[in-house]
């Protein structure tokens, strides 16, 4: 049986081994990058494994406890690739089903560079003027919507196909 070639300096056995390593992991990355470019260039393929289209926010009554204590949640760039938009979710019900609502996180007069600051432990938010605003006068969603179960929801679906949409070459 013939074999490949077999160096025989020092030098030769040293480094061979080390290149052909270099090599692999080198072919390995290629690949790897291939694969993730293929899945970028075309995000309907792309499953929700990947990218899930509802936010979990957690327990109902928890939330809805958290908010009661500390003023509604602010949830930073759920929404869109530019621009991205914050979103806040209250709840003002009289029990923990009802009175769900979400806003964007910017007065609704402004538009979505004007980020707000929560006033801690309010109900109330300041803008980027320097303005305070109680949390109703926040921007309302656009396709975004709140899921009320045991658990609450950010379905975010119609807003992610929109900003996709809009960002499309």
């Amino acid at each position: 049986m013939r074999r490949w070639y077999q160096p025989t300096s020092p030098l030769g056995r040293a480094v061979l081994p080390v290149a052909g390593g270099i090599v692999f992991f080198a072919l390995l990355a290629l690949a790897t990058w291939g694969i993730a470019a293929l899945l970028s260039n075309n995000p309907e393929r792309v499953s929700t494994r990947l990218a899930t289209p509802t936010f979990e926010v957690g327990r109902t009554e928890t939330i809805a406890e958290l908010i009661a204590d500390q003023g509604p949640l602010l949830f930073q760039g759920l929404v869109g690739t530019e621009g991205d938009r914050s979103v806040v979710l209250d709840h003002t019900g009289d029990t923990v089903k009802n009175g769900w609502r979400v806003y964007y996180a910017h007065p609704a007069d402004r538009t979505a560079e004007c980020l707000v600051a929560q006033v801690k432990g309010t109900r109330n938010y300041t803008d980027c003027e320097g303005r305070t605003l109680p949390v109703e006068q926040l921007a309302p969603p656009v396709g975004v919507q709140v899921l009320v179960n045991d658990r609450v929801e950010i379905d975010l679906r119609d807003a992610l196909a929109a900003a996709s949409s809009t960002t499309a070459p």
